[in-house]
C-alpha cells in the first residue's frame, strides 16, 4: 500500500469515527435533556441553516411532514423553538431556535467538545487550518437536499 493510500485510509476511518461519535454523543445529550434523537438533529439543522420552514426540515431530514410536526411540537413544548407565522401568508410558518433555552438546556452539554475542538485547532498552523477548512467544506458541499 502506498503512503498516500495509507493516509487516505486513516482519513476515511477518522471521518467515519467522527460521524459515529457525533451521532452517539448527540443521542446521549438528547436523552439527558428528555428529547428524542430526531429532536436534537432538528436543533442542529436550525443551528447550521438558521430559521427554516417545516417543509425545509422535511426535505433536509427526509421525514414526512407529519413526523416533522410531531418533532416540532415536542421542541416547542420544552421551549427550544418558536413558530412564527408569516404576516402576508398565515399558512407559512418559520421555525426559529430560542437562543435562551438552547443556551441553558443544550449548550452546557457541548462545552467540553467545544473546548477540545478549540485546543486541537489551536495546535495547528494557519496553513494547516486552511487545508482542514477546505477539506471539510468540500466534504459537506452538496450534502443537503435543496431547501427550495
Amino acid at each position: 500500500m502506498s503512503a498516500d493510500a495509507a493516509v487516505r485510509d486513516r482519513i476515511q476511518a477518522a471521518v467515519v469515527r467522527l460521524i459515529a461519535d457525533s451521532v452517539l454523543f448527540n443521542h446521549a445529550v438528547a436523552q439527558r435533556v428528555g428529547l428524542g434523537s430526531s429532536d436534537s438533529q432538528f436543533m442542529t439543522l436550525l443551528q447550521v441553516h438558521g430559521p427554516l420552514m417545516p417543509s425545509q426540515l422535511a426535505a433536509l431530514t427526509q421525514l414526512t411532514t407529519g413526523t416533522v410536526t410531531g418533532v416540532l411540537d415536542r421542541l416547542e413544548r420544552v421551549g427550544l423553538i418558536q413558530r412564527t407565522r408569516d404576516d402576508s401568508d398565515r399558512r407559512k410558518v418559520t421555525i426559529t431556535p430560542r437562543d435562551d433555552t438552547v443556551a441553558t438546556l443544550l449548550l452546557p452539554h457541548y462545552q467540553a467538545q467545544g473546548e477540545r475542538l478549540a485546543a486541537v485547532l489551536g495546535s495547528r498552523s494557519s496553513e494547516e487550518l486552511a487545508v482542514i477548512a477546505d477539506f471539510l467544506t468540500d466534504l459537506v458541499a452538496g450534502a443537503d437536499p435543496e431547501l427550495g
